[in-house]
């Protein structure tokens, strides 16, 4: 039988691409910081990971460290996970949340742009889960989630194209063959798949427009906020959902279900 470890009162809880002020891991990050993890923050831009850390420590009375990291590049991640081990305590949640889209029709899509989106989206993730995973192996405790895509259940129909749905597809394997590997070690490995989302991820802020036609289809007749995002990607990352692995959560108002 697995044996995990208790949850403990201090823990670090790994944001990647956390740093925008309008997207999905700044609210996320938010939500941990609240709920009494310490928080790091890893983007590709240093200054605004050191401000969104700042800012959300402050307001919330907790660690909070702001780091930049290319998720791409494996010595980038390792030098940033191993200043977060240094200076905060044991890292016990992952949320992969760094991601590009890509709006570019398929026929027209290079090789270069194909490799940008899948480096980022999809072996970011890896690189930044297994180095990682050394210390949630050790500890025998971990949560990890990662941010796919209704475009990756729907085969696009989206703001962005093939690339972009196919690097999230990868996220949903990932995620299965990942957690089946580090169960005994008492990893859970999660994904969400959100639908629409107000955020900037899209070409810029969404207008009231462009809401509303998005929200066609949807039967909650809205998109998806991203704080509603952030306390479920919250709650997968709690002492609570330790018998939850494996699986994919969809928050998309009803525009798929699965």
């Amino acid at each position: 039988m697995t044996e995990t470890s208790t949850f403990p009162a201090e823990r670090t809880v790994v944001l990647t691409g956390a740093a925008s002020a309008r997207g999905i891991g700044r609210a996320t990050a938010d939500r941990l910081a609240r709920d009494g993890w310490s928080i790091a923050i890893l983007d590709i831009n240093a200054e605004d990971a050191k401000a969104a850390a700042a800012e959300i420590g402050s307001n919330r009375a907790v660690k909070a460290l702001g780091v930049g990291a290319d998720v791409s590049d494996e010595a980038s991640v390792d030098r940033a996970i191993s200043e977060i081990e240094a200076s905060l305590p044991p890292i016990v949640g992952l949320a992969n949340l760094a991601g590009i889209s890509s709006p570019t029709p398929f026929m027209e899509t290079s090789v270069a742009e194909w490799d940008k989106v899948f480096a980022i989206n999809m072996r970011g993730t890896f690189i930044v889960s297994q180095r990682v995973l050394k210390g949630m192996i050790e500890r025998r405790l971990g949560r990890i989630v990662s941010v796919s895509s209704i475009s990756a259940q729907r085969g696009g129909g989206t703001f962005s194209k093939v690339a972009y749905s196919a690097s999230k597809a990868g996220i949903l394997g990932f995620t299965r063959a990942l957690a089946r590997e580090v169960g005994e070690f008492g990893v859970t490995v999660n994904a969400v798949a959100p639908g629409p989302i107000d955020t900037d991820i899209m070409g810029g802020t969404l207008t009231e427009e462009r809401k509303a036609a998005m929200s066609e289809g949807i039967m909650m007749g809205r998109v998806g906020t991203r704080d509603e995002v952030a306390a479920l990607m919250a709650f997968l990352l709690s002492e609570d959902a330790g018998y939850i692995t494996a699986a994919t959560y969809d928050i998309n108002g009803g525009l798929q279900v699965s």
